[in-house]
């Protein structure tokens, strides 16, 4: 019994999954409540066609050909007709505004659900990124919405048309013959039984096949980002072999859905046109028996029709709702993810100092190895300090947790000894340009690029921060000069310039706390000498943290700090370090005499 009531929640549940997302419609019910009447009323319209027609044949039936009064007939005929013509001319003018608002208000909608999915995406903390493939998730959430787009705007309509057809064709059908009503209802407990056992099959495989659509798309989406790997380790052909298996995997999973669904909808003609086919022959009993009208009989076979050609299209809707219902259960996962608490809760000065306070840390999703450990330093307002050691040994982390991307296990995070938890992540990010080791630069143009560090920033501005970061003689070297589009990532541009670009970045940001992560690691000499100046002038009077593992880049620094092991080893300036002779003069005379 328990089973019994758990499989009759469960398709209960699919049905208001597939259709909870339709509460977007809310915002826009002026044109959504007008186009669902419409399409009620269009429906209803459309049962004038077998009424009409019963008019047509059965008025004629069994009479005399001799006592036919056939101008009483014609007359008769063209009145049917034109009224028939009348109605089906008001079900086309009023179809086509249903079909307009209908298509208005769904498009509205899902755009304001994309909208909605987008902006809870990108307020999810790093660790929901770091344990998710991009590519997966891009790809999942264009497919997902692709498949609400076809219910919301085909799917539901013909749904609710559907029911109203066989509603009002289930009405004539019982004023028709009560008895012929009964023998064909008897068919609908197994329609629903069919939708119980195999809709949750359909589900099942639907989105597994979703699934597999999506990890081939990571495929695609990894080997484009990594061509030059892929091409210098020549695995063309083990890229292939990925892709081909994903889709191997979702054409399995998709020819399992159709199966089910093949019998479902073969088990549900089978069944409707077999009980229509008694019917016809328990109705054609009674009209020799003479206890049935001949306009009835044909009213009820005309009817019949209606309702079994609705009954026909329940299996599609079901399965595309059972698609919905997936579909919308894994948006509803996203959206149900704790994003990050990005109010602005203080205020912080010009002048910023930072400080790590017995911190330790592992990341989520391996807890057992332990990155950072009571670690602490201050780091006083203006001063630039930077981070040297081998890697691994959390110089990166410690940059992460400055941005608030993840929680400290223990310690606290502070700014001008406030807790980072205390400020919000929105006040302290608004103070902190970053300049990564690797850079990925947008697809747009230069001036785009160098823009995103202060949105709205004007040209002017823009090829200022780019003189200093001295990338503004190869940016007009191009000939479409800062509108010169970078390509995905940047990939038009060489290492050097895409490095000059995110420091250009950062100089335009004009922020109180610099993050430099081998800053000038891909420079040349030449240019690595010009926006060491800049960076030097730029680090004025900033709160500057530089990770460097060329120790060349950070001798004039006010203090240096020596991670190994998720610890601060050794602290201290490039002389008092050297003198110290412990592990940075170590480093030192590695490079310096190499």
């Amino acid at each position: 019994m328990s089973k019994q009531v758990e499989k009759k929640g469960s398709v209960g549940k699919t049905l208001k999954d597939a259709l909870g997302l339709y509460g977007y419609m809310g915002k826009y019910r002026s044109i959504f409540l007008p186009s669902l009447i419409a399409l009620f009323i269009t429906a209803a319209l459309s049962l004038a066609f077998p009424f009409f027609l019963a008019d047509l044949i059965g008025g004629s039936m069994g009479a005399e050909r001799d006592t036919i009064d056939k101008e009483m007939l014609a007359g008769k005929i063209n009145k049917v007709v034109l009224s028939l013509v009348g109605v089906l001319f008001l079900q086309a003018f009023i179809a086509y505004f249903r079909v307009v608002g209908f298509i208005k208000a769904g498009e509205a909608a899902l755009n304001d659900i994309r909208k909605d999915v987008f902006s809870k995406m990108v307020k999810l903390p790093m660790s929901y990124f770091m344990e998710s493939r991009s590519g997966e998730l891009s790809a999942r959430v264009a497919n997902d919405l692709g498949i609400l787009r076809e219910t919301l705007l085909t799917t539901v309509p013909q749904f609710a048309r559907m029911m109203v057809i066989l509603l009002g064709g289930l009405v004539f059908i019982f004023i028709s013959s009560v008895k012929l009503s009964l023998i064909m209802l008897c068919s609908i407990p197994i329609v629903v039984l069919a939708v119980a056992i195999l809709g949750r099959k359909i589900k099942s495989f639907s989105k597994n096949a979703q699934d597999a659509l999506a990890d081939s798309n990571v495929v695609i989406e990894e080997t484009v980002q990594s061509i030059s790997d892929v091409k210098s380790f020549g695995n063309e052909a083990y890229e292939e072999e990925r892709y081909n298996s994903s889709l191997d995997r979702f054409m399995d999973e998709t020819l399992k859905g159709a199966k089910a669904r093949g019998l479902f909808i073969s088990f549900i003609i089978f069944v409707l046109f077999g009980t229509i086919a008694t019917v016809v022959w328990f109705g054609a009993q009674m009209l020799i028996e003479g206890s049935i009208a001949e306009r009835d009989f044909v009213q009820f076979i005309l009817f019949s029709i209606f309702v079994a050609a609705s009954l026909g299209s329940f299996p599609e809707i079901m399965s595309q709702l059972q698609k919905t219902a997936g579909a919308t259960e894994r948006i509803r996962e996203l959206t149900g993810e704790i994003g990050e608490k990005l109010e602005s809760i203080g205020e912080l000065p010009s002048e910023v100092s930072v400080e790590l306070e017995g911190v330790s840390f592992a990341y989520p999703s391996r807890p057992e190895n332990q990155v950072l450990s009571e670690m602490s330093f201050r780091v006083p307002a203006g001063q630039q300090y930077a981070l040297v050691g081998s890697s691994g040994g959390g110089k990166s982390t410690i940059f992460s947790l400055l941005l608030g991307f993840y929680e400290s296990q223990q310690g606290q995070v502070k700014y001008n000894n406030q807790a980072i938890d205390k400020l919000g992540l929105a006040a302290v990010r608004d103070l902190i340009a970053v300049v990564p080791q690797e850079v990925l630069l947008f697809g747009g143009s230069i001036l785009e690029n160098i823009a995103y560090g202060k949105p709205g920033a004007s040209k002017q501005e823009v090829m200022e921060a780019a003189k200093k970061a001295n990338a503004h003689d190869f940016i007009e070297a191009f000939p479409e000069g800062y509108q010169t589009l970078v390509g995905p990532r940047g990939v038009k541009l060489s290492g050097g310039q895409r490095q000059r670009v995110a420091i250009a970045r950062a100089i335009l940001a004009d922020p109180a706390i610099l993050l430099l992560d081998e800053a000038t690691s891909a420079l040349d000499s030449e240019s690595e000498q010009l926006v060491q100046e800049a960076l030097a002038e730029l680090m004025q009077n900033r709160t500057s943290l530089i990770i460097a593992h060329r120790l060349s880049t950070v001798k004039d620094v006010d203090k240096i700090l020596v991670v190994q092991d998720g610890c601060i080893a050794e602290q201290g300036s490039h002389d008092e370090l050297i003198a110290h002779g412990g592990i940075y003069k170590f480093l030192a005379e590695t490079q310096f005499n190499s």
